[in-house]
């Protein structure tokens, strides 16, 4: 059971403890309204409380974290293999193969899903809050929160400091300049059910990227999202003029080449949202995208 847990200070000695949820822990008013109603699960001292008991200096706060309700839409389980690269009680961090979704999808309803594959490992029990979500292509770090409450305070903090992460690419051709940022706004592309285009009415989306190193008319790239629009570094490479290699939506279909976006979530750097730890974690490149370097790019390209 994850719980948070504070010491009252002489200065916050009267206040609620829905006050203390929202303005020194952070809790949303949709998830103080959930506490409030979901049993006993805030304590003080060790007794059972509401939100609206006083508190004294001195006194221990403890909140049970853990979603109590059943998932909205049930989840089907897979015995489908998931790394985690790293785990305490409030987070997972996985490293998610290629030909996986997060979630079950109608377009794509026999495909592995990340949400089935914890199913099957955690419980059906377990409630899938992904803070960032990954293309069924695109392999690499994936970030799990166990909570809702976990899941709010890192979705405020992807694509800031406190929430870093980069990824490694290989793409046609190679980009002028050879490091840049594109600032491009990005929307619906009306002639497909799911590509995405660079147009002026779009939302904002802007990504950098950097050559590391030249081979076969291909280039290898590090890439960093400063925004999370769907399927963003796909479409900003393709506005350059240079598609991930394997892209089939925005560039060349080349099963022999590789048989999916050349697209991987390599690391991630993030401020535990609970105990304010540095996280820092890293995957390498999936054997696909590492045979590729080997035969099309010089001998001892580093990634």
């Amino acid at each position: 059971m994850a719980v948070i847990k504070r010491l009252i200070l002489p200065e916050e000695d009267g206040s609620a403890v829905r006050h203390i949820l929202r303005a020194r822990l952070h809790f949303s008013s949709h998830a103080v309204s959930r506490l409030a109603h979901g049993g006993a699960c805030i304590f003080v001292n060790g007794q059972p409380v509401h939100t609206p008991h006083i508190l004294r200096a001195g006194d221990v706060l403890e909140v049970e974290t853990e979603d109590r309700r059943p998932p909205r839409t049930a989840v089907t389980p897979g015995n489908w293999p998931l790394p985690v690269v790293w785990e305490d009680e409030h987070l997972l961090i996985i490293n998610k193969p290629a030909g996986m979704t997060a979630h079950a999808s109608n377009f794509l309803p026999d495909t592995p899903t990340v949400a089935g594959a914890l199913a099957w490992s955690r419980g059906t029990g377990f409630i899938f809050h992904p803070v960032n979500r990954l293309d069924k292509g695109t392999t690499g770090l994936m970030a799990v929160a166990k909570s809702g409450y976990v899941h709010d305070l890192l979705r405020r903090r992807l694509h800031t400091e406190s929430f870093r992460r980069e990824y490694r690419a290989v793409c046609a051709g190679c980009p002028v300049p050879e490091r840049g940022t594109v600032s491009a706004p990005i929307g619906r592309d009306e002639a497909s059910a799911v590509a995405r285009k660079v147009r002026p009415d779009g939302s904002p989306a802007v990504s950098h990227y950097e050559v590391l190193a030249k081979g076969d008319g291909l280039s290898l790239l590090a890439l960093r999202p400063e925004t999370g629009r769907t399927h963003q570094l796909r479409v900003h490479m393709a506005f350059l003029g240079c598609p991930l290699a394997g892209d089939w939506l925005y560039g060349l279909e080349d099963p022999e080449l590789i048989p999916r976006p050349a697209l991987h979530s390599c690391s991630m750097a993030l401020e535990h949202p609970v105990t304010g730890a540095r996280v820092e974690v890293s995957a390498p490149l999936p054997e696909d995208m590492a045979r590729l370097l080997r035969e099309r790019f010089p001998k001892g390209t580093a990634v």
